[in-house]
Parts: C-alpha cells; sequence; structure tokens
C-alpha cells in the first residue's frame, strides 16, 4: 500500500506495543474505532518482550551503549489551532538498570568434543540426555533421563525417586548418583557456541510472570475468543526450598491427603484451614492490620504448614497484613482445579505469545515448575523461581530456563546470586556437585510499573498513559489498566467484545462481488429446485386422476358385457 492511501484520520491514537497498549488497541479496533498503533522501538511488546537468544544479546548490547543525548526540536511551525505538543522522553531505557553478563561456558567445549573420534552427533534426542550440564529442572537434579539403558526396572526407580522429591532427597541421592555417572559418558555439553547457533529456538521473557486460571487475562482471552488461538502449559508443581531442599508444595485436596511430608493431623489441620479461608469471618476481620504470620500461629498451625501457607500459598511475607495474605490465600484456592492441579498456566513461546489450546499432563521431563524461594537472611527478599522445560519453546532440548525474580533491595546481581550459588552449579558454588550447571545468566533491574499513576502526569484530558509491568505474578494490573482507560475513552462500549467466526466475516471488493454473484447462482439453483417440485406435484395429482378414472371404465365394460350372458 503506498503512503498516499493510508488513512490521514484516526479516531486512537496508540504509542507503544506492551501489554496494556496492545489491549487497548484491540479493544477500541473491536468496536469499530480508526486505530492507529505504532512502536519506536526495534521490537515488539517493549518490557512484555519475549527475545530469541540472539534478540536478547542485542537488547544487552543496546543498554550496555550510552546512547548521545538528542537535542530538542522545534516542531512548533507544524501545530495547527487547538493543537497541543506533547515532549516525549528519548529513551525508555531508563526501566532497565544494573545489567550484568555472565558465561560459565566456552566455544573450547564444542572444538573438544568435536576432535572426539567417539563424539554422538548433535540430534535432538540426545541434547535431551544433556541435562546434567544445562540449567534443567531443579526439583529433578537427581533423577537420570538415560537413553542407554531404558528398562523397566529405571523406569520403576525414576518413578519412585518423582513421587518422593523433596521428601528424602539424601536418600535418594546415592541411589539415582550410579545411573547418572553411567549415562555421563555419553553426553554432550553444551557450549556457548551452540546457544549462538540454535539462538533462534529460545523465548525468553524479560519479565517472568504466570497466568492465574481464573485471572483478568485468562477471562479476556475466553471473553473475547481470542483463546481459541492460543496454547498454554499447565504449571505442573508449586514448590518451595527449606532448609536446603527443594520440597514440594501440597496444593489441591489430592495433594495434601498424598503427601509423605505431612502427618495425618497436619493433613487435617491444613484442609480445615484451607475450608475455613473460603468465605471471610468475623474471626478474620478481627486479624486486619495485624501480619498474616501471626494469624496462622494462632490457628495452632506447625511450622510446616505455616511455611507453605506464607510463601507458597499467599506468597506474602512476615509483615504481610492478614487481610492481603487471606485474599491472596482465597485466589490461590479459586484459581485450583480449572485446567490443571496448580493455579497457573504459562503460554507457549513465552509471554509474548497468544495460545492455542491447553495441553494434557505432561511427564516429569517436560513440567513446568515454579518454586518460591523466603528470604535466606535477615533484610533479603523472597524470591520467586519460574523454571520452563523445552516443552514451552522456550528453550533448546537439554536445557531450562529459570526466571528469578525478587523486590528489589540492592542491585539484582546482589539480590539473587545468593539464590543461585546455593541451588545451581557455577565457579562461585561449593559443594554444589549434584545441582544443575548454569550455562549463560544475566541480572537485571526493572522498574516496577505499578507505581505510575496517570495523576502524576500534567497532560491533556484525552492522553493517557500505561505503566510497564509490575512486580506482581499475574497480569491483573495491565488488564484492569486497559479496561480503566477504554471506559475512559469509549465509555458506551463493551470492552474486548468476542471476534467474529471466521465463516460469518463477509469481505467487500472483488470478494464481496463473488460472494453476490456467488448468492445469485444459489437463488437460481433454489428456483429450478422448486419448479422441479412443482412439476413433480403434477405429475402426482395427474396420475392420482387416472387411477381413480381406471375402475370406473372396467366397470362400465362389464355391464356392457354381462346381458349377453344373461342371456
Amino acid at each position: 500500500m503506498a503512503a498516499e492511501d493510508l488513512p490521514s484520520e484516526f479516531d486512537v491514537v496508540i504509542l507503544g506495543t506492551g501489554l496494556a497498549e496492545s489491549v487497548v488497541a484491540a479493544a477500541c479496533s473491536r468496536v469499530g474505532q480508526r486505530v492507529l498503533h505504532v512502536d519506536r522501538r526495534s521490537y515488539y511488546a517493549a518490557n512484555w518482550a519475549s527475545f530469541t537468544f540472539n534478540g536478547l544479546l542485542t537488547w544487552i548490547q543496546q543498554h550496555q551503549e550510552e546512547s548521545p543525548p538528542e537535542e530538542a526540536q522545534d516542531w512548533s511551525s507544524l501545530l495547527e489551532e487547538g493543537e497541543e505538543l506533547i515532549y516525549l522522553s528519548s529513551s525508555d531505557s531508563a526501566s532497565i538498570s544494573n545489567l550484568q553478563v555472565f558465561c560459565y561456558t566456552s566455544e573450547e567445549d564444542e572444538e573438544e568434543e568435536a576432535q572426539r573420534p567417539d563424539a554422538p552427533n548433535t540430534t535432538e534426542e540426545e541434547s535431551e540426555a544433556a541435562d546434567e550440564d544445562a540449567v534443567k529442572e531443579t526439583s529433578e537434579t537427581e533423577s537420570s533421563d538415560s537413553k542407554d539403558e531404558e528398562t523397566n526396572q529405571e523406569a520403576a526407580e525414576e518413578q519412585q525417586a518423582t513421587q518422593a522429591e523433596g521428601e528424602e532427597p539424601e536418600a535418594d541421592q546415592p541411589h539415582l548418583s550410579p545411573a547418572a555417572s553411567q549415562s555421563e559418558p555419553t553426553r554432550k555439553k553444551i557450549s556457548y557456541a551452540q546457544l549462538v547457533k540454535e539462538g533462534r529456538r529460545f523465548n525468553i521473557d524479560l519479565v517472568s510472570k504466570l497466568m492465574y486460571s481464573r485471572g483478568s487475562l485468562v477471562d479476556l482471552l475466553i471473553k473475547s475468543n481470542v483463546s481459541r488461538y492460543a496454547e498454554f502449559k499447565n504449571v505442573t508443581r508449586i514448590l518451595t526450598y527449606r532448609h536446603g531442599n527443594v520440597e514440594q508444595v501440597p496444593c489441591s485436596r489430592a495433594d495434601v491427603f498424598a503427601s509423605r511430608q505431612l502427618s495425618v493431623v497436619e493433613k487435617r489441620k491444613l484442609m480445615r484451614f484451607l475450608t475455613s479461608c473460603v468465605e471471610e469471618t468475623e474471626e478474620h476481620q478481627a486479624y486486619n492490620g495485624r501480619p498474616y504470620l501471626e494469624f496462622l500461629c494462632d490457628q495452632q498451625l506447625s511450622d510446616n504448614l505455616q511455611h507453605f501457607l506464607l510463601h507458597s500459598i499467599a506468597m506474602a511475607t512476615e509483615d504481610t497484613p492478614t487481610e492481603e495474605g487471606l485474599a491472596s490465600t482465597r485466589h490461590f484456592l479459586r484459581c485450583l482445579g480449572r485446567y490443571g492441579n496448580t493455579p497457573f498456566l504459562f503460554p507457549v513461546y513465552g509471554l509474548g505469545e497468544i495460545p492455542q489450546c491447553f495441553s494434557p499432563p505432561l511427564p516429569v521431563s517436560l513440567q513446568v515448575s515454579m518454586v518460591t524461594v523466603p528470604p535466606i537472611a535477615a533484610g533479603r527478599p523472597a524470591v520467586r523461581m519460574v523454571e520452563l522445560s523445552p516443552s514451552t519453546m522456550t528453550c533448546i532440548p537439554g536445557t531450562y530456563l529459570v526466571h528469578l525474580t525478587c523486590q528489589s533491595v540492592g542491585s539484582a546481581y546482589e539480590d539473587l546470586s545468593p539464590v543461585v550459588t546455593r541451588m545451581f552449579r557455577t565457579p562461585e558454588s561449593h559443594d554444589r556437585e549434584n545441582c544443575p550447571s548454569v550455562l549463560w545468566c544475566l541480572y537485571f533491574n526493572m522498574a516496577d510499573g505499578s507505581g505510575a499513576e496517570p495523576e502524576d502526569h500534567d497532560l491533556p484530558s484525552n492522553v493517557f498513559v500505561c505503566s510497564g509491568p509490575d512486580a506482581g505474578l499475574g497480569h491483573d494490573h495491565a488488564i484492569r489498566q486497559a479496561e480503566s482507560i477504554f471506559q475512559k475513552i469509549l465509555p458506551e462500549e463493551d470492552f474486548c467484545p468476542p471476534a467474529p467466526n471466521p465463516e460469518d466475516i463477509i469481505y467487500d471488493g472483488d470478494n464481496g462481488s463473488s460472494s453476490t454473484a456467488g448468492g445469485e447462482e444459489e437463488a437460481q439453483e433454489e428456483a429450478q429446485e422448486e419448479a422441479q417440485e412443482e412439476a413433480q406435484e403434477e405429475a402426482r395429482e395427474e396420475a392420482q386422476e387416472e387411477a381413480r378414472e381406471e375402475p370406473q371404465e372396467e366397470k362400465e365394460v362389464l355391464e356392457e358385457a354381462s346381458p349377453p350372458a344373461e342371456e
């Protein structure tokens, strides 16, 4: 389309392709508004973006380079009557700070491997066997995925290790380590050159978030019919880091009664507490303004249960008020069981993609896990970890993509590196031989977008500001903001109505002409069918008349012949 053919007038102009901006653009377009949606960046989705590994390297380079200050230009000569000039910031890099990159693998690994005469080919199946040298599932560090010794006995051992995961890790380690050592010679180390070579197979999110199964984003996808174009993976397990071990958190009723970590008394107390949390009571209101941890202690819950409820289910801190902790617990419980055994979903290909359908239960090697790590020391933040397997199409086979997020106290490296050295094998960590190895690591701080309010900006009444990602796990803040802006622009319109079915769409222009011609042909065919039916009806009526006349003629013949017989 030539530039002169583009429209010159629009109802809504949207600058930026973040989540809130994109939802507003879609909602306005659905109700017939002419929308101009532009972005000055070279990539889509701003701080919500998903990058390939090579794209992430380019993004890092752009933020490490200091851009020269731009001189403000005078645009006043272009203004018409009633127009006002609003200056935008020259760069959005201010939202990213303290960026540090660490690479723990080198090109020599691949060169040395290539020189070996018995080096295996780099196939997808062999890459899956390289999980010992990849950033792999934290809770499965002692399990073996060897392809050479796939026997029924090993399958039973692996299933037993999975069921007992997080409960008796010390007993599992000597049992599974021989299998891991036997398969080690056949495994191929993943080098930095391989990461770059297969970089297009990564989809790395800048912000780590999950989708609550009954959250505002999922409800919006269903309401607007966008969900039929999308695919999600269930977060299959909720884990927590406690006393140096990774333990599975019993969330649902089935998890609670199947758990070996809890005694019978603890199971009953936990189920009784979760049931009582569904509805707000006077007892709950009496604790308003008091710490949620104090409320849990007064419920006669064990330290084990308090840890699960505070850090993994409510995802709160020791200072969180009781009303907020209970609200988070209720929301967690409401989301259970809608699409799986946990409340969370993750979009295939990362947050930058719209998924198409919900996936069935996955084998252990393809699970998606969320791990909560309580503060490791006083004054340190709690850390939320999301571990993505290759089944999410975010990393290559043989590796896992791990996101660690927390509220900033210092730089990202200062806040998160102590957790990395405790749970993964790096040059800085010690006594972590059984932990997964880190291949490549990126630290950065991102500004919390929930603090940006429209009232903070002196803007005209028809200009609205969308903030970036907030620190929450879900997407509720962005969706609420998008709906609020849409209602201010078009208060009488429905927010994101369902899209029409493809078979109901009528196209204008050439396609419309052909559709009209096709309609005329159908009308002619219907007229011919009606004429044929009328002719058939007339033929049936004539046949019936003839049938009535034939017996009468036969009777007359008999009567004429009868007198001679009497004579």
